[in-house]
């Protein structure tokens, strides 16, 4: 296909004949069938909700396609229309638009959609096992044609994957707002997901799915390079050196658990990760994100011993059940350094966990069609891993939740994993790690792309990143010298760990004056000519101040507002008129639909005052929202790091807490 036929295809939105069907590529890693979960009227609306977006004259021809696709798989993707062309993020200006900035969301949307970057790519799954872009091949259509035919003096309405329309705004305003998921409180469970997605009219976003912010597994591989680090370094014993030869242990490899042996790799440490998907370890292995797959549990082993003995950095699959990868690690007596686990247990029910003793084949029948059986399963598998857990833990394994809900869905499958207390017996990552060293102070994932295409470009940007921090670290605190230090040494190795997987991105830890300051230089060098075309600034959306989430990116919030969506709400509103030219806001992300209220943005930098004046004003808020609150929250680090703000930014002002003595406390409540 030609540019400009390429061109064409994207204006035309829904063909006005029928293309031909497409077949079903079996090399391509599908979604599992969904629960049958509608009862027969409702799969009559769903029929009607999906044919609503088509013309009359095709519905006779559509109406038994689709309802075979919603018998077969238990959504309607809608394969016919999948576009014929490579799906990949191309060059800026390879889109028809006339807004520029509606080309750029455009190419953050195909790469979010690239069978390299993308876990299940022809359902519109990012990665988590339901983490969608759109729920059909319709809506992925109609959004590419209404961002080719915007002015900035629009902006384009989102539900769930769904187009509203386009509305009349104004060049400061948001070119797109997102919502995911955004149901009725009461009406939020896990079922309640299945029955609306099934319907058409809601889908879950994940993080950066659902608001086209995904950058391939680069993203997490350096959250979870620090975090291993970090871990490692914490736990390391008094007659270590450094932290080779530590053994980390966790599982998946299918979206973004993918980035954990390539993480270990960088932190230095011996990986294993099991993975129960052939094609997911696979490619991974195809991608060089894991050095060794290994599929027999006799050979995996001695080659572990071998590799802790020699203090290799080695990352090893094992292409398995996670369960048994324990259960033998601790029957072997094999001293495991560190654990985790990033099966996705926000989705247990419907392909995010495979239970111990099934076939990937066998599971994904069971989970369609005796899904309470499954469950059973599930549950009878979490068991056993976390008592395989224990008994590693109890010779000296650090183990830490990844923010995955495995710790709540263990606790639910009625596992030994809660103290007498009712406590977790295991901290979230961001409880010991991540949130006291790093979300607490403002560090966060700054990530962007750069639109041209041209891995130079992305060269430019990790030299003028790394020169911001290094100016930086010559005044910075004792108190985040250590997290600048980790991230001009992570931003100068960037290259060399052949990182990029589909668009020309880079991701990095900075707070506020480091984002702004990075942001600023980027936005200097593209009026320059230095970068030759907008640079896409973003972050995760497990921010500083992006989520609200009990269980991860807020389980050090401790005065009891953890269960309160309020700041992630108010970042998303903030962000929208500040300068932000895509915001989202979504229901579920990392641990769960019902768990989680996230939100996020994507900024173009094409060298203009106006993107200064939006860097300076939208960057301060979407960082120090989160520090502020968790200042009020009494947490040190945020509350320090607010003071320092304050006295830096003459015009900001917050509230800060006033800590009361213990007795105090203690003497008051005698009376109760």
């Amino acid at each position: 296909m030609t540019k400009q036929e390429f061109m064409d295809d994207i204006r035309v939105g829904i063909p006005e004949e029928l293309p031909a069907p497409r077949e079903y590529d079996e090399t391509i890693n599908h979604a599992p069938k969904r629960k049958d979960i509608l009862t027969p009227e409702e799969k009559k609306l769903a029929l009607r909700n999906a044919l609503r977006y088509f013309p009359k004259k095709f519905h006779a021809t559509l109406a038994p396609e689709f309802a075979e696709e919603l018998k077969k798989y238990g959504r309607i993707y809608m394969y016919r229309f999948r576009p014929t062309y490579d799906m990949y993020a191309r060059p800026i200006d390879e889109y028809p638009h006339k807004s520029e900035q509606a080309a750029a969301i455009m190419l953050m949307i195909q790469n979010n959609l690239d069978p390299k970057v993308a876990q299940h790519p022809h359902e519109l799954i990012t990665y988590g096992g339901n983490g969608s872009v759109f729920m059909n091949w319709a809506q992925y259509r109609l959004v590419m044609k209404y961002l080719s035919e915007m002015t900035d003096e629009q902006t384009l309405v989102m539900y769930s994957g769904h187009p509203l329309g386009l509305f009349p705004s104004h060049k400061n305003a948001p070119r797109v707002v997102v919502t995911n998921g955004m149901v009725i409180p009461n009406y939020s469970k896990p079922d309640d997901w299945e029955r609306d997605n099934a319907l058409g009219v809601s889908q879950y976003g994940q993080m950066t799915a659902g608001s086209y912010m995904y950058i391939g597994p680069q993203g997490i591989v350096h959250g979870t390079t620090i975090t291993v680090l970090n871990a490692a370094r914490k736990h390391m014993t008094a007659d270590q050196k450094d932290i080779h030869g530590m053994l980390f242990v966790s599982s998946g490899l299918g979206g973004m658990s993918g980035a954990q042996p390539k993480a270990g790799n960088i932190a230095g440490v011996v990986s294993v990760v099991a993975e129960i998907n052939p094609l997911a370890a696979e490619k991974r292995y195809k991608q060089g994100w894991v050095d060794e797959l290994h599929t027999n549990l006799d050979e995996l082993i001695p080659a572990v011993r071998k590799a802790v003995a020699e203090k290799k950095t080695v990352s090893m699959a094992y292409v398995g059940n996670v369960v048994d990868l324990w259960e033998r690690l601790a029957a072997e007596d094999i001293h495991v350094n560190l654990g985790s686990d990033q099966t996705s247990l926000h989705n247990p029910w419907a392909g995010g966990y495979y239970p111990v003793g099934m076939s990937v084949e066998e599971s994904q029948k069971m989970m369609a069609e005796d899904p309470a059986e499954f469950k059973k399963r599930v549950q009878a598998s979490l068991r056993r891993q976390v008592a395989a857990i224990n008994k590693l833990t109890a010779k000296g394994m650090y183990f830490f939740d990844y923010g995955n809900a495995f710790l709540l869905e263990s606790s639910r499958a009625g596992a030994d994993i809660l103290k007498e207390d009712g406590k977790f017996r295991y901290p979230s990552y961001v409880q010991d790690i991540m949130g006291p060293m790093f979300f607490d102070y403002g560090f966060g994932p700054f990530r962007w792309v750069c639109t041209s295409g041209d891995p130079k470009d992305l060269e430019m940007t990790d030299k003028i990143a790394a020169e911001v921090l290094e100016e930086i670290r010559e005044h910075a605190t004792p108190d985040i010298i250590g997290q600048l230090e980790d991230n001009i040494h992570w931003i100068k190795e960037a290259g060399k760990n052949k990182l990029v997987v589909g668009s020309q991105a880079r991701i990095l830890y900075a707070d506020a004056e480091g984002r702004t300051k990075i942001a600023l230089a980027f936005n200097e060098a593209v009026k320059s000519g230095k970068i030759s075309r907008p640079v896409v600034l973003g972050r995760d959306h497990h921010d500083v101040s992006g989520t609200d989430s009990p269980f991860r990116e807020t389980s050090n919030i401790y005065d009891g507002s953890q269960f309160c969506a309020d700041m992630a709400v108010q970042n998303v509103i903030g962000d929208s008129f500040r300068g932000a030219t895509w915001v989202s806001i979504h229901n579920g992300g990392g641990v769960g639909w019902g768990e989680v209220v996230n939100g996020g943005f994507g900024m173009v930098v094409d060298g203009s005052e106006d993107s200064e004046r939006h860097i300076r004003e939208m960057l301060f808020w979407d960082v120090n929202n989160g520090i502020t609150r968790r200042s009020w929250a009494r947490n040190k680090g945020s509350m320090d790091a607010i003071k320092r703000e304050m006295e830096r930014t003459p015009n900001f002002k917050v509230t800060l807490p006033n800590l009361v003595e213990d007795d105090i406390i203690n003497d008051a409540c005698r009376a109760f």
